[in-house]
């Protein structure tokens, strides 16, 4: 893999990069011009460690069976992360005594003193070497399921090659692929279910350390959730089973109608009927790209320009193959001043959604260049995600570049609506799941699984017939990485998401003045509060009952001009 990142400090001689932490450290500030100095030094040093630190991440994730990308990473994690998170924690210190930071401007600083301040209250040294652990065991997890391969007709293909098959119009091919999915992931049920219990002890050591009741409290600290409460997100699951979970009903008893059939299993959920073939916007990656950068051209002609610059620049690494992480991400490169977005695109509608979805992202990093802090450009992802969500629906009008049969432009815009139908009560599971398991953190592995599968119950389609199969509804869990990785983050795709189809509902009666809002709000970074941020897209950061309700009508609205 040709060098994509900018690596300014040698991180195999950590003396000298703990060197420049310390110069920071043993500055001298007496005014606020000093003041403001220092933390614009600040920033430069850590979008240095960033640059680095996210580029042998990315090689990581794109050869995880790579000894040289793995050494490099867990050197990272072992040496580098817990200096970098000490002189962090020693910074924040020192900026929070300063008395002439009062003099600094409130309106512009409020933000930034609030999560520092924060910070310090759940910073504890000894959680750092309970992260180094920690990051390990999501290692691992990353290095067994990016292992897992199936054989298909004398071929060995990865769980994402599969993707087509699973929408194959014959009902034996995608029970086979679902099947071969489902084993593979059991047959590592054992070890993954391992490394979850231990997670879970390390969590919730940390929360003890930080003197919080348990990790769910930590986290919603960690992430700054100043804006909404694990209250709130259990209001939230109500409100998406009284108003999503009914729809999403509906719609799975039409499909089973199309399809013809009595029973819907797991393998008919993306199944397409008889007739049809699944949709295929693309051939090659090299069309993906050419046909994502008009589309996102004509929107702004510098949303692609990125995607050309980050492809030029080799910033993009989106097929599918062995020895390679599951999922997708942007990561962004701030020294570079561009983004790298990975995925495992096996030429479906969902790898073209997951493109756009992922460039949502890298235009988020590229509106935020101009804050002058490092901190301001480290956003909430409840913006994040609303950069990436609203990014999939403002380009919707544009899909006939990837779809020039009419009706097949029409299906895929109509499966993009039934997708959010479909994902909202999905990610209410996974949220609720992950409260369930850090407030009981002594529950059992068979406990987990049992657990998960009363929440798909509860919230979740009870069209869909389990029997013969209740093991793999039980360990679906095991596939979402973010529960290994980076815990507590699933929340933010629902709010997100309902952000994203009142962006969606602005677009469609004012397209510039949305346009314009999003491009603003996103500019922001974190320097506002959410509310102010969505405020400011033109939109509430609301999620009341009404709130999706409402939506809710919009979007089987939409799906009926369709």
């Amino acid at each position: 893999m040709s060098k994509f990142y900018i690596e300014a400090l040698d991180f195999q001689e950590p003396e000298v990069v703990e060197k420049s932490f310390k110069t920071l450290l043993e500055q001298p500030i007496d005014t606020v011009e000093e003041l403001e100095v220092w933390l614009k030094q600040q920033s430069e040093l850590y979008d240095v460690i960033e640059e680095a630190m996210s580029g042998h991440y990315i090689e990581f994730q794109c050869s995880s069976n790579s000894k040289e990308a793995k050494r490099m990473f867990e050197h990272d994690q072992r040496v580098i992360d817990p200096l970098f998170k000490k002189y962090i924690s020693l910074l924040d210190e020192k900026f929070l005594e300063l008395k002439v930071k009062d003099q600094l401007n409130p309106s512009f600083y409020k933000q930034l003193i609030k999560s520092k301040m924060n910070a310090r209250e759940i910073f504890r040294t000894e959680n750092i070497e309970l992260e180094v652990k920690e990051d390990s065991l999501s290692t691992n997890y990353f290095e067994i399921t990016g292992a897992l391969t199936v054989q298909w007709e004398e071929k060995e293909l990865t769980i994402s090659e599969l993707a087509p098959y699973i929408q194959d119009p014959d009902r034996k091919t995608r029970k086979k692929a679902v099947t071969l999915i489902s084993e593979a992931i059991l047959s590592k049920e054992t070890i993954l279910q391992q490394i979850m219990d231990e997670l879970i002890v390390i969590r919730h050591q940390k929360a003890k350390n930080a003197g919080l009741a348990n990790y769910r409290d930590y986290m919603f600290k960690k992430y700054e959730r100043f804006d909404y409460s694990p209250q709130d997100c259990q209001q939230l699951a109500d409100s998406i089973r009284k108003y999503v979970k009914p729809l999403k009903e509906k719609l799975q008893k039409e499909h089973m109608a199309e399809l013809k059939i009595e029973q819907y299993k797991p393998w008919d959920l993306q199944a397409v009927p008889n007739g049809q073939k699944p949709l295929q916007p693309f051939s090659t990656t090299e069309e993906l790209i050419q046909h994502s950068t008009t589309i996102l051209h004509n929107l702004d002609p510098r949303f692609g320009e990125l995607l050309t610059t980050m492809s030029k620049r080799g910033m993009l690494d989106l097929n599918s193959r062995k020895g390679k992480s599951p999922g997708g991400f942007c990561s962004p490169l701030p020294l570079s001043q561009l983004s790298f977005i990975f995925m495992n695109a096996s030429k479906t509608h969902d790898d073209m959604i997951t493109l756009l979805h992922e460039m949502g992202h890298c235009i988020h990093n590229d509106l935020m260049r101009k804050q002058p802090i490092s901190d301001y450009r480290e956003t909430p992802m409840e913006s994040a995600e609303l950069a990436s969500m609203s990014m999939e629906l403002l380009t919707m009008d544009q899909w006939s570049l990837f779809y020039k049969d009419e009706q097949d432009l029409k299906r895929a815009q109509k499966e993009h609506l039934k997708g959010i139908i479909n994902f909202l009560p999905q990610g209410m599971v996974i949220d609720q799941f992950q409260h369930w398991i850090y407030e009981n953190p002594n529950h059992t592995a068979s406990e987990r699984n049992k657990k998960y599968q009363e929440l798909m119950i509860e919230l979740d389609s009870e069209v869909v017939d389990w029997s013969g199969s209740k093991k793999w509804q039980q360990a679906s869990w095991l596939r979402v990485l973010h529960i290994f990785e980076v815990p507590f983050y699933y929340i933010e795709y629902v709010i997100a998401q309902l952000g994203a189809v009142q962006m969606y509902k602005q677009f469609r009666e004012n397209p510039k003045g949305a346009l314009e809002n999003y491009k603003q709000a996103l500019s922001l970074g974190s320097s506002k509060s959410l509310p102010e941020v969505y405020e400011e897209a033109g939109i509430h950061f609301d999620f009341s009952e009404s709130m999706i309700k409402d939506l809710m009508k919009f979007v089987e609205a939409e799906l009926e001009l369709l």
